[in-house]
């Protein structure tokens, strides 16, 4: 192996090796494009919207934008990356690649968090559909079993069980989860048209007046932070999950093809989707009215007469928000696979099972972590902080796209990313700008978790490398 200024490279011939040694091949660009759609619309669009409002007043529109443009630009850095590294991994095996085996270990300690965080936090968003489902009927549960300690309860319970119901499914096997995944995105874009096709008649200009009412910058204005910037911080939620397409490089049956089209097809479809959905809620409500609400796009059709249309938006996001969950978990437990198989973390973690070809435990093991996170903790901060180890992600793999140009500008590309330089810079300083206009307790918070992930490595994975033991990792 190769040795860098933080530690041990993973030569990309190596990386590439890796691939097809461990993972069945078997999913084809329309699953890709589906994961990516399964985990980006989700439980951003459904609630997020609302959050942005609240703290940037119409703006969240631009706020939708901005996201969207970032992680845009992260898109076909991904691109590039992914179909010349089509191995499992993501960001965390890109960095392993380019710039050393200590970043690499920071990246994936990030993506861990990014993965389980999110998943707890759509579980949890799930939990609240469901309660308020059942509640309209007349059914009331004992609210011990419906939040978490911080709430006055004991133990989310829903949230639990979806999650663990979630990672059953993925240990069943991947080809059948995608395949599920793909007639729950239809459920999801059905429920989102219906919800633009009766609000969007409903604009109305005043609405969107001010437009900016908190300025553009983030900031805290009565104890609470506001701004553009700080609402496109937040509903950047939204917009994340293409990523996890990438980690599924190994599983695609033709990467060079199905990777592009996955990645940035996701993106493309996400972001016409969002802007049209957010103009659509905005347009027919004010923001002040829009901001309380933890159900945004219901609350906007039971205000304009549609109970009918309110109750399927709903239903259809009970029935098909377990498809993020399932995209997330699918994207961490690949993370601890390949960080295992690198000798990082236990070895145990990288079996595989015969029968399904799926790491079978280290699955397992990630669906007891995120329905602990989801039974227990608070929505609004768990959202944060994955988004903090998201943006970290973003970061390392803009700036691997413009070190690998610069590094090796002859080595076979199957995408090339358009301007390679002003991609990755633009990638790179917008991910700053998010992470920074982040709530300060939520970057004190990802500092801590950086701190024990550093002590975690200096103790177990360091020494275990087999990087940095020449060991190969392959045919496990």
């Amino acid at each position: 192996m190769a040795a860098g200024f933080f530690g041990p490279i993973k030569p990309i011939a190596v990386a590439q090796q890796e691939a097809g040694h461990s993972l069945r091949a078997s999913l084809s660009w329309p699953h890709l494009v589906a994961l990516g759609v399964g985990a980006i619309v989700g439980t951003g669009i459904y609630t997020l919207t609302g959050v942005g409002a609240e703290r940037a007043g119409p703006a969240v529109i631009l706020a939708f934008a901005i996201a969207g443009a970032v992680c845009a630009c992260a898109a076909l850095a991904y691109a590039e990356l992914a179909t010349m590294i089509p191995t499992a991994g993501s960001a965390y095996t890109y960095t392993y690649s380019v710039l050393g085996e200590t970043l690499a270990w920071i990246v994936g300690w990030s993506l861990i968090l990014e993965y389980s965080l999110a998943c707890s936090t759509v579980a949890v968003g799930w939990s609240g559909y469901l309660v308020g489902w059942i509640q309209s009927a007349g059914i009331h549960l004992p609210a011990a079993l419906l939040s978490g300690p911080h709430a006055g309860g004991i133990v989310n319970l829903p949230a639990v069980i979806v999650a663990l119901a979630v990672a059953g499914m993925l240990m069943a096997g991947t080809r059948e989860s995608a395949t599920l995944n793909i007639i729950l995105v239809i459920i999801k874009l059905a429920a989102l048209s219906i919800f633009v096709a009766f609000a969007a008649p409903a604009f109305d200009a005043n609405n969107l007046q001010p437009f900016m009412p908190y300025g553009f910058a983030s900031h805290v204005e009565g104890g609470a932070t506001k701004g553009v910037m700080a609402a496109a911080a937040i509903v950047f939620f939204a917009f994340y999950g293409f990523d996890a397409v990438a980690t599924s490089a190994e599983e695609a049956k033709n990467p060079s093809r199905d990777l592009k089209i996955g990645i940035i097809g996701s993106m493309a479809i996400c972001t016409l989707i969002y802007m049209l959905v957010a103009i659509s809620a905005i347009g027919a409500m004010h923001y002040t009215t829009l901001g309380n609400s933890p159900e945004p796009l219901a609350l906007v059709l039971r205000t304009l007469g549609h109970p009918v249309a309110s109750h399927l938006v709903a239903l259809a996001a009970l029935i098909a928000l377990p498809s993020v969950i399932l995209v997330m978990m699918y994207g961490q437990s690949r993370v601890f696979f390949v960080m295992s198989r690198d000798g990082l973390l236990p070895r145990s973690l990288s079996k595989v099972s015969k029968r399904t070809g799926t790491p079978v435990l280290v699955t397992g093991i990630t669906g007891l972590f995120v329905a602990a996170v989801a039974g227990f903790f608070r929505l609004d901060e768990i959202a944060e902080l994955a988004n903090a180890g998201t943006l970290v992600a973003f970061i390392a793999v803009g700036v691997c796209l413009m070190v690998l140009r610069k590094k090796a500008p002859d080595l076979p590309r199957v995408f090339r990313c358009p301007a390679p330089y002003l991609v990755g810079s633009l990638a790179v300083l917008g991910c700053l700008y998010l992470l920074f206009s982040l709530p300060g307790m939520t970057l004190v918070r990802f500092l801590g978790w950086n701190i024990l992930g550093i002590l975690v490595y200096l103790a177990y994975g360091r020494a275990r490398s087999m990087a940095r033991h020449n060991q190969p990792v392959v045919g496990i």
